[in-house]
């Protein structure tokens, strides 16, 4: 039988307040924090204008400069 989301989260809250181990608890608190940081990272701010026409100009420079790597280079040095 399948549970709802609200019915897993009791359950578990409730099986959390039976553990004695502090150990086991400072585990699941930093699962708990890397998993609500990996969700914050993988929010992204929208750039400005401004941002945006920066990072072209600056990729322009680099590429005039002679700063920057074939495709090809990229893809033999990581598809090894």
């Amino acid at each position: 039988m399948k549970m709802d989301l609200q019915t897993r989260k009791i359950e578990f809250i409730q099986e959390f307040l039976k553990l004695q181990s502090e150990d086991v608890i400072s585990q699941l608190e930093n699962l708990l924090r890397k998993k609500s940081k990996s969700s914050d990272e993988n929010y992204f701010k929208p750039m400005s204008i401004d941002e945006f026409n920066d990072g072209i100009d600056k990729s322009e420079d680099d590429f005039k400069n002679n700063k920057f790597k074939a495709s090809a280079a990229l893809l033999s040095k990581y598809n090894r």
